[in-house]
């Protein structure tokens, strides 16, 4: 799927995120993954090893005590 850019005017940054969401919610779930591998193949970096996974990410959150 090749993503094409479009340029449009918004009255409100309000408006263009609605717009923008509206897109997104029309698009089949299989648009959205072609959308997302599109992206995670434009950050790779040709011939990097670490680009050819996903960033792992852990977070450690003390809970409060009961």
């Amino acid at each position: 799927m090749e993503i094409e850019p479009v340029v449009a005017k918004f009255s409100s940054p309000e408006a263009a995120e609605e717009a923008n969401r509206e897109y997104y919610r029309r698009l089949t779930p299989a648009q959205r993954i072609q959308i997302l591998l599109a992206l995670i193949g434009r950050a790779r970096k040709e011939g990097d090893a670490s680009s050819e996974r996903l960033e792992r990410v852990y977070t450690i959150s003390k809970l409060p005590q009961r």
